[in-house]
């Protein structure tokens, strides 16, 4: 669960963190807000609509590259989803900071408290989409969900899908690859989530919990805070400084990789590799995914470049599940309140259900 925004590198900050009051704005605090909003919008989209025509203008004029060559086409795509995805992340981690101001904590396990498993699992993996709590805050969190009562197979679906389904990777795959292909990342997304907590809770595996998160008090529950929409709109502004910040190199990596895949790598070569055609393409992504820990800010890019060149959709997304979803660093985060037996049965579950996903879609798309 590499969650971050996004399945993200473990890093807390305000981003990752409940929501605090604050004191009422001034009207020139709301008056500066309104102006930033009302120029950034109009700016934002006039932008994203030329982005197109500047990338050329700078790669093929500027630079002087050939349109056609590998290093014309590599630089090409660099230079044009670059600022594209930045452009798309700034605008969806705003609109997302702003819902996710009405999340803390406590109101979370509040939903989730007494919750009967099944009903408990979908609500799990619906709220994980939207609460604002990367990898950093996995164990208090899971500590925090287990002494009110939240079923160990609730608490992991919303671990689960805390990271995999993620708003940056939804609005990222809508804007890079479609729709099509973003639905189907949420759908399979929170099915994997939903089932593989479901399944865990009726192996009933309480007994691999480390015995000390029963045995912790839990601390004294946050004070209920509200903000203003003011408060709110600064959370949001705040959420694109921390995040887009920190994830921007794996935003240049990324668009890096799938540069030189666009420019170098010729189209429908991938098929053999990872097209519907070779059985092992899948367990080969999921295994490849694992020890991969990145973020979908990063990987995305990446994956609108394997597409493009003929790799299966089933493939790509067992890829890009597994370097979200699963990672090698998240194993030792969990191994603090799991002991080794459930991280074992907690990756094989999750590592199942994308592989299900992976030969499903090949087989069918």
């Amino acid at each position: 669960m590499t969650s971050e925004a996004l399945g993200q590198s473990c890093s807390c900050d305000d981003s990752c963190r409940a929501p605090t009051a604050v004191a009422a704005p001034t009207a020139a605090v709301v008056r500066r807000q309104v102006l930033i909003v009302g120029l950034g919008l109009p700016l934002w989209l006039l932008l994203y609509w030329q982005l197109h025509n500047l990338a050329n203008l700078l790669t093929f004029r500027a630079l002087g590259l050939t349109a056609g060559t590998h290093l014309g086409e590599a630089v090409a795509f660099f230079v044009f989803e670059v600022p594209k995805v930045l452009l798309l992340l700034a605008l969806i981690v705003f609109a997302v900071g702003i819902v996710r101001s009405f999340f803390t904590a406590a109101r979370t396990r509040a939903l989730l408290a007494g919750k009967r498993e099944s009903a408990g699992n979908v609500l799990a993996a619906l709220l994980g989409i939207v609460t604002p709590f990367c990898s950093c805050s996995a164990v208090p969190l899971f500590i925090g969900f287990v002494q009110v009562g939240v079923p160990l197979g609730v608490t992991l679906s919303f671990l689960i899908a805390a990271p995999m389904v993620n708003e940056v990777a939804l609005v990222l795959l809508f804007g890079l690859v479609g729709w099509q292909v973003a639905l189907v990342y949420l759908f399979t997304g929170l099915t994997i989530a939903m089932l593989a907590g479901w399944v865990i809770g009726r192996l009933h595996l309480e007994k691999w919990v480390e015995e000390w998160v029963y045995e912790m008090q839990l601390s004294g529950e946050e004070a209920q805070q509200e903000l203003t929409w003011s408060g709110r709109v600064d959370y949001g502004f705040n959420a694109v400084r921390e995040i887009v910040g920190r994830v921007w190199p794996y935003i240049v990596i990324g668009v890096g990789v799938g540069a030189g895949i666009h420019g170098y790598v010729p189209e429908g070569a991938l098929a053999a590799l990872m097209g519907r055609g070779a059985w092992w393409s899948v367990p080969l992504a999921v295994v490849l995914g694992i020890p991969m820990y990145s973020n979908a800010a990063g990987i995305i890019p990446v994956v609108e470049a394997l597409l493009g060149k003929g790799a299966a959709l089933g493939t790509v997304l067992a890829f890009m599940m597994s370097v979200i979803a699963l990672s090698l660093p998240e194993a030792v985060i969990l191994r603090k309140v799991l002991k080794p037996k459930l991280i074992a049965v907690f990756f094989g579950v999750v590592g199942g259900g994308i592989l299900l996903v992976g030969l499903l879609f090949n087989a069918i798309w």
